[in-house]
């Protein structure tokens, strides 16, 4: 039975947002820390190039898988209870790879992450949507994802201190600690949110059919379309980003050390320009502002990977300049997701959105670990991964014309007059 629906006043509708951004910061640093962690996993554990890239794509990889358990429930299951379900398993996963004794269980460990980090990317987006009206969703998406920039200003160049001082497992075990106080605030802050479920068990051909929502999401020619934009977007970045700190290091010449300020630098940089990027959007629409954005990225995409030996200072600024449009992409793009679908359908097609998200990283990254290699203490090839980025960034210019976006004010979402505990 629905509970009667209530309005989003601007104190909750905050609060939401940065609980949201905060479980939304725990998995994204859980994924992003493997990158710069790269030069210290190759020597403690005796890896190369690639066995470092399959570290990376293994989270991508069963996070993709995962997309399609979650696409089958997600529309069927309350959200806060599935949303927090998965935290707590991301939480243990996320533990084990801190406690892991070798290459082989730490590779079987970030799989397991994967599984669970993908899932919770999906239904933080899937709430956003259900809850945010169209007129606000990009200052919305804007505000979840500065969980990313919050992640480089703070939780990276942290977890890279206590990696040098304390060992690579301690980043781990502190995202894990994190998680804890997080699923209290979700506890206490998320509602309880219903209202999609009598369209989500409507008819007994539908029970009888778990499989029916995902056919008839991918049935749709825009769903598609958006899809395919989402697979370019992921091959237009991390074909790169999982390999800047090794290039920093063994071809500009940056300190292990030193590497703490490029993310330092570039997550002060986007923790405002997120927001303004997603206010932009609201104002100018979603389309042209993500225009603007790739455009833009698309020098720093060339930039970072051809740098020459250089000083701290230059590698810092390219590196901010890179954050701020590379990864400032996504702003607007999940703004796009989120209003390429009807709301009933909204947490099917954004957990297989999940799953395009997480495989294209992953495919991304096996690729750039491929097109990469080691020769003499130098990584060669970065040069050609950073062109192949730059074209599936152009071809996402031409596919984010053919989305239809729903543009209507959805009807008020449908939760619990109290935080449903």
């Amino acid at each position: 039975m629905s509970s009667p629906a209530l309005p989003l006043d601007p104190v909750r509708e905050k609060l939401l947002l940065l609980t949201l951004a905060g479980i939304q910061f725990a998995h994204i640093l859980d994924f992003m820390i493997m990158m710069p962690l790269g030069p210290i996993l190759m020597q403690e554990l005796t890896i190369d190039a690639h066995q470092f890239g399959l570290l990376v794509s293994a989270y991508t990889f069963t996070a993709a898988l995962a997309g399609i358990p979650i696409a089958i429930i997600a529309d069927r299951f309350e959200r806060k209870r599935l949303l927090l379900t998965m935290f707590v398993l991301f939480a243990l996963a996320t533990l084990a790879c801190g406690l892991a004794p070798s290459y082989a269980t730490l590779l079987a460990a970030r799989a397991l992450a994967g599984v669970f980090g993908g899932m919770l990317g999906s239904l933080v987006h899937t709430m956003v949507g259900d809850l945010i009206p169209f007129e606000r969703r990009g200052r919305a998406s804007g505000t979840v994802m500065s969980a990313f920039s919050l992640s480089t200003v703070a939780g990276v160049p942290l977890s890279l201190f206590l990696a040098n001082a304390f060992g690579w497992r301690m980043p781990f075990i502190l995202i894990a600690a994190l998680a804890v106080l997080l699923f209290v605030l979700g506890l206490k802050h998320l509602p309880s949110l219903r209202g999609h479920l009598p369209g989500a068990v409507i008819s007994e051909a539908e029970r009888a059919h778990p499989l029916a929502a995902i056919r008839e999401t991918l049935a749709n020619a825009n769903h598609l379309r958006s899809l395919a934009f989402m697979l370019l977007l992921m091959l237009g970045g991390f074909t790169v980003i999982p390999f800047i700190t090794i290039y920093a290091t063994a071809n500009v010449g940056i300190r292990q050390e030193d590497i703490p300020y490029l993310y330092l630098a570039g997550g002060c940089a986007t923790f405002f320009t997120a927001r303004w990027i997603g206010r932009l959007a609201d104002r100018h629409g979603k389309v042209r502002v993500y225009r603007w954005v790739a455009l833009g990225a698309l020098v720093p995409l060339f930039v970072q990977t051809h740098l020459p030996p250089v000083p701290l200072w230059a590698m810092v600024a390219c590196a901010t300049v890179f954050f701020i449009f590379v990864p400032g992409r996504m702003v607007p793009a999940m703004a796009i997701m989120t209003s390429a679908v009807e709301p009933r359908l909204r947490g099917t097609f954004l957990a297989l959105n999940g799953t395009v998200q997480n495989l294209g990283c992953g495919i991304a990254t096996y690729i750039g670990g491929l097109m990469i290699a080691m020769e003499d203490g130098k990584m060669v090839g970065y040069g050609n991964v950073g062109l192949l980025a730059m074209a599936a960034t152009a071809l996402t210019l031409w596919l984010v014309g053919r989305i239809r976006l729903f543009g209507a004010v959805p009807p008020a979402p449908t939760f619990s007059a109290a935080p449903d505990t």
